[in-house]
């Protein structure tokens, strides 16, 4: 009897369960403002579902935040992570963004707090928000949305106390690129597998975020090798103390060996990748 055919790939940006696409901030296009709405309702005000699961209990449980601290939210977008922080009890937070129609979304969930303050900055470029003066620094969903990483950790490193940590989280560079990775199941083996077809060459790849339809916009994800990233790092001035790879909570609820499958490669490929670094005294 002929085997089965294989099951064939499935790219990424074509599956319902794909992980949320994060914000790009640059000055030249000014952040996310085209598709900010869109944004917005996808992260809402506690996030969305992979936010809640996933994202901030990882970034929690990494920056350890401590009663009184200062913490500064770089590309924080419409605000998700400020409540959290507060819960937390930390005594400040600012966040800054590219995007003045999500610094406004933010301000409407958050600004009436006297101890939130929200400004539109270009994270990549110098400015008075990085002004050493911050206990910790957090980075959510952005590593990958911005043309210059160089300066973007720069200029977290310049906000930061002597001492001070920060907290990034980014999709996974070596399982999750957009267009270049993708899934596919071995008949014979009854495995869910990754493909990855590029990852050594840096890229710039343009995402859609709403494909077919007329009120699509779009966004630019950079990818970069992992090791790059790793070394703009410590050329910024910050040394990475732990590093954690976040998988996602879904599970497959089937019986069938393609549910088994998923099931089982949900616990083996990392949707994220989280680094925790300080800022040292000499570069």
């Amino acid at each position: 009897m002929p085997k089965p055919p294989r099951r064939p790939f499935q790219p990424d940006h074509g599956r319902k369960s794909a992980a949320p696409k994060a914000r790009a901030e640059s000055t030249a296009d000014r952040g996310w403002d085209p598709v900010a709405a869109w944004y917005d309702k996808l992260v809402g005000d506690a996030g969305s579902d992979y936010h809640r699961h996933v994202i901030l209990p990882g970034t929690l449980e990494l920056l350890a935040p401590r009663p009184g601290e200062t913490v500064i939210d770089v590309c924080c977008g419409q605000g998700v992570l400020v409540k959290p922080l507060l819960e937390a009890g930390v005594g400040r937070v600012t966040g800054v963004d590219a995007s003045p129609r999500l610094i406004e979304a933010a301000r409407a969930r958050h600004g009436a707090d006297s101890r939130v303050s929200l400004q539109v900055a270009d994270a990549c470029r110098p400015g008075p928000w990085a002004d050493g003066s911050a206990d910790a620094a957090t980075c959510l969903m952005a590593v990958h949305d911005v043309p210059d990483i160089a300066g973007l950790f720069s200029n977290i490193r310049s906000a930061l106390k002597p001492g001070g940590r920060v907290v990034m989280v980014f999709m996974h560079p070596c399982f999750r690129i957009p267009k270049r990775t993708h899934w596919g199941f071995d008949n014979d083996q009854k495995i869910q597998f990754r493909r990855v077809d590029a990852y050594g060459s840096p890229e710039a790849i343009p995402v859609t975020t709403h494909p077919g339809r007329a009120d699509s916009g779009a966004t630019t994800f950079y990818h970069r090798p992992l090791a790059d990233v790793l070394t703009a790092v410590g050329e910024a001035g910050l040394g990475v103390t732990a590093c954690r790879e976040l998988f996602s909570h879904r599970r497959s609820q089937g019986n069938g060996p393609f549910s088994r499958a998923e099931h089982k490669a949900a616990g083996e490929f990392p949707l994220f990748i989280a680094l925790k670094a300080v800022r040292l005294t000499t570069r």
